[in-house]
């Protein structure tokens, strides 16, 4: 009954194998629920994040502002809807890109096969021996990058681990009946890939995915906390960190505990999800 039912519907196995996992599914919840507070709260809660006042400087958290304020009178709570903005912007977009670049990499790679592959992954191998910190460190120092820099540059370092999944997956799939088909009947290497070879990796993609937007989210934060992340008056969660500083020694700690707190919920919940749904696609984990 149980091979049966895993042949007739895998998907809702997947599913019902998803749900289960507690910590998963609560991951999922707390990155909606952060989605719809930073892009979907500020048209519930306006605040003027552009200019000063200097008036408002370090209050508390009070009725007039929920969370305080900082040291130029931005609301903190606004600013912390702002900041969450750019850091999951960024964080969703290099994840993609990096998952898009390291799936293509590593599919092209491991259907080469020979001196294509060895090349292409000695490549691979010399870009993790490199930390992405470093490399990011010292991009943001010249160039100082906005947001779609940020991005590009995430992506262009975060792609090696992709790479190597989608490689060990696709050695797997290159040797399978509808692949070896398609190459007896005259089709391209190239729709071998596109048609057959990415789309049967989805499941290997999708957890790659989740795991590179939380290392981008934390990437961005580190960046951002050393002060070479998107500059003033763009912020994200580490900016926010980092202009808050010295506010350890003067007891405000609205500066510093929400913003810290949001970075460790958001990696977590999405490290959460990705071990979920690496669960749920693990065929040995059904059997």
């Amino acid at each position: 009954m149980t091979t049966i039912a895993l042949r007739l519907n895998p998907d809702s196995l997947a599913l019902r194998r998803f749900t289960r996992n507690r910590l998963a599914v609560a991951g999922l919840v707390v990155i909606v629920l952060f989605l719809l507070f930073c892009f979907a709260g500020p048209l519930l809660y306006s605040t003027d994040q552009t200019h000063t006042d200097l008036t408002q400087v370090n209050l508390p958290p009070g009725s007039g502002h929920w969370l305080g304020t900082d040291a130029v009178g931005h609301d903190e709570l606004g600013r912390l809807m702002y900041g969450g903005r750019v850091s999951l912007l960024v964080g969703l977009a290099a994840g993609l890109l990096a998952t898009v670049i390291g799936a293509l990499w590593g599919a092209v790679a491991g259907y080469a096969g020979g001196w294509v592959d060895a090349a292409m992954m000695r490549v691979v191998d010399a870009g993790i021996a490199i930390p992405a910190l470093f490399i990011l460190l010292v991009v943001s120092a010249i160039t100082s990058p906005g947001v779609p820099g940020l991005i590009v540059i995430l992506g262009l370092v975060s792609w090696l681990v992709p790479a190597r999944l989608v490689r060990a997956q696709t050695l797997t799939l290159k040797n399978r009946d509808y692949v070896l088909t398609l190459r007896a009947t005259g089709g391209t290497h190239g729709r071998a890939i596109l048609r057959h070879i990415l789309p049967n990796s989805v499941s290997t993609l999708v957890v790659a995915a989740t795991f590179q937007v939380a290392d981008a989210i934390l990437l961005v934060a580190y960046v951002s906390y050393l002060g070479l992340g998107v500059q003033p008056p763009s912020t994200d969660w580490g900016g926010m960190l980092s202009a808050g500083l010295t506010a350890v020694y003067s007891d405000r700690w609205w500066l510093i505990v929400p913003p810290g707190l949001a970075i460790i919920l958001v990696v977590c919940a999405f490290n959460a999800l990705g071990d979920g749904l690496r669960d749920a696609f693990d065929v040995r984990g059904r059997a």
